[in-house]
């Protein structure tokens, strides 16, 4: 087994979520864990960008903070709370959970109808007239909100020529994308090809979310990685097999409730959850098992390494099959053989569950979603330390 553990991120994917992915970085900078490999989809793959290739070169976490405390739409929220001011009822109830999910459902149905210029916007807006050649033929959209500005907003705080092969990230880069044609996975690594902005557009393009495919070569047209996996901790395994791994997995959809879903709004939030939710256990499992055969198979040849000397064995057939296991031994012990040591769940809290609160942008919403990132790191942090 290897000598080297690397410390792997797993960002999964989630709209405004994607918060909570901030604070559980800035939560591991402050408590000095070098991340090795930073992986992740849809707003997780922003996020990871940001943190590979930041072009400040000390606190990439700050950085990371600033994009998103630019991504809120504070104007937004203080419209929201002035609505809900005129609601003395509801303004002032005792009922927590009815305010926050007041607050998110205005919040979604007002991005849904304006945008967020800093994230998307829609493509009705007067700006696309003269641009959109199908802007008066809705009949054949394909789409309704173009979500360049999330990218364009990360440019600012990304250095592209540190994603790819010779560049010098602050973490290898791994983010994930599909195939629209072929349903096949799409996997961007900055340690095999140069990663740009295209890449980035490819891995946020959620259809139910409305936005475009991206063309990411001749042929290759590509959608939001969730459609197949939101959280892509076996893509990072497949593409570095060798060195054993300590991977933080952040959760922004819990896989685990204490309730069942009281009305059709919360059995459709816990349903999005599901369907977003880590399903990993099952590669972790098969990680454990390659690991196990794996040994077993490296006692298998060291014994017969010991007890059988092709130099003096006077058997052609013995030493061609003996030279044949050797090179499949090498073989395999080089390209396999990583383990993981721990994975670490780090899991967003659902106080008050709303359908909606992955599109709440609003400034107090993001405030909220990077300080639970932050607390729930150091607390796994506590429970990390404790272990023998």
């Amino acid at each position: 087994m290897s000598d080297t553990i690397e410390n792997v991120l797993i960002l999964q994917g989630g709209g405004s979520l994607g918060a909570f992915g901030c604070g559980v970085f800035k939560a591991l900078a402050s408590n000095s864990i070098k991340i090795d490999i930073v992986a992740g989809t849809s707003i997780g793959g922003v996020n990871a960008a940001i943190i590979a290739g930041c072009k400040q070169k000390e606190h990439p976490e700050k950085v990371l903070e600033q994009y998103w405390l630019e991504l809120a739409d504070e104007s937004t929220f203080s419209y929201h709370e002035s609505l809900l001011s005129q609601y003395p009822p509801l303004a002032n109830t005792k009922n927590l959970a009815h305010i926050d999910q007041a607050k998110s459902t205005l919040s979604f149905y007002g991005s849904a109808l304006h945008g967020n210029k800093k994230v998307f916007i829609p493509r009705w807006n007067p700006e696309y007239c003269f641009t959109d050649p199908q802007y008066f033929a809705p009949n054949d959209w394909t789409y309704l909100y173009d979500h360049s500005p999330l990218v364009k907003t990360a440019e600012k705080y990304i250095d592209y020529n540190k994603l790819q092969p010779n560049g010098t990230p602050n973490a290898r880069l791994i983010i994930t994308a599909v195939n629209v044609l072929t349903a096949e996975p799409l996997i961007f690594d900055s340690a095999k090809q140069e990663i740009t902005s295209k890449h980035l557009l490819a891995a946020t393009g959620y259809p139910t979310y409305y936005f475009p495919w991206i063309k990411v070569q001749e042929g290759v047209y590509a959608w939001d990685g969730s459609l197949l996996s939101n959280t892509p901790l076996r893509e990072v395994i497949d593409a570095s097999p060798v060195k054993d791994k300590r991977i933080f997995l952040v959760e922004n959809y819990p896989k685990n409730i204490d309730r069942l879903p009281s009305n059709l709004q919360e059995v459709q939030h816990r349903a999005r959850d599901i369907m977003f939710s880590d399903k990993t256990m099952h590669s972790v499992q098969m990680s454990k098992a390659i690991t196990y055969y794996l040994r077993l198979i490296d006692d298998l040849y060291k014994m017969l390494e010991k007890h059988f000397d092709p130099v003096e064995s006077k058997n052609k057939e013995d030493k061609e099959k003996f030279a044949d296991i050797q090179a499949r031994y090498k073989k395999v012990s080089g390209e396999h053989g990583s383990e993981i040591k721990g994975v670490h769940y780090i899991t967003r809290t659902e106080l008050h569950p709303s359908l909606y609160e992955n599109a709440d942008f609003s400034l107090a919403a993001i405030m909220n979603s990077i300080e639970d990132g932050e607390i729930k790191t150091n607390q796994k942090l506590k429970e990390i330390s404790k272990k023998p």
